[in-house]
């Protein structure tokens, strides 16, 4: 007669080995590499099973990929610390966690006041088969028109409200930290107009809230845009009412 397979259990939580960090599913781990000169994976652990006497621990994770792992390539605008969750799942041996770390939602990250050094965003999904992006369209900002990176310092024009890369308005860094007010050279031009036409009318001291269009990017790679783009990142004619 046939022995009967063990059964898996599933477990609530498991503790990482050689440390007293305790993950359960939907915590974020970092997971060691077969090749040890390369970072650490980054996953979500949906679900963690164990043998029948509680031995040969799996866990069930969903990865996180980073922007250089992407078909697409690592650009300009992702952030150090940015990754991508993806569609693609795997069983892994929990030996293989090397600790916790923190996955946060876009707005989160740029709210921290110090980001650690197991401290991540992610502001897209990725599909690994066709390399699209979920959303696949972004915000972008700048005389450069290009997406927000947090690792950036950028100002902000107080006539228009646009952001502003220090290198792309010929301001250093340094420069640019000791600004106390500034307006963009089209905001510029127009307060100068205004003021060389005496006979314009003086204007509302409360400024009324006004919904500008912003110019977004599409982020599909090439020929995998599902609309029919030219791929990479071009112009869009396609506009979001208000600032995203």
């Amino acid at each position: 007669m046939a022995k009967p397979r063990p059964t898996k259990r599933t477990l609530d939580s498991y503790m990482i080995k050689g440390s007293n960090k305790i993950i359960k599913p939907g915590d974020c781990v970092l997971m060691r590499p077969p090749d040890s000169s390369k970072l650490p994976y980054v996953a979500r652990v949906e679900s963690i099973e164990a043998g029948a006497r509680g031995s040969n621990v799996k866990v069930r994770v969903r990865w996180y990929y980073r922007p250089e792992e992407s078909i697409g390539g690592r650009r300009q605008f992702h952030g150090a610390k940015e990754v991508f969750l993806s569609d693609h799942y795997d069983i892994q041996s929990a030996d293989t966690i090397e600790g916790k770390c923190f996955v946060h939602s876009f707005k989160n990250y740029t709210k921290l006041d110090a980001v650690g050094s197991d401290d991540y965003f992610c502001r897209f999904e990725y599909k690994s088969a066709t390399g699209s992006f979920i959303p696949d369209r972004i915000a972008v900002f700048c005389k450069c028109e290009m997406p927000y990176n947090p690792d950036d310092l950028m100002i902000q024009c107080e006539g228009c409200s646009d952001w502003y890369h220090p290198a792309c308005i010929d301001m250093t860094v340094e420069e640019a930290k000791k600004v106390e007010h500034f307006f963009c050279q089209g905001c510029s031009s127009q307060n100068e107009k205004k003021t060389d036409n005496s006979s314009a009318s003086r204007e509302s001291e409360s400024k009324a809230e006004k919904s500008e269009p912003v110019i977004v990017c599409r982020l599909n790679p090439k020929g995998s845009n599902p609309k029919g783009g030219e791929g990479e990142r071009h112009r869009c004619t396609f506009l979001i009412q208000g600032i995203v």
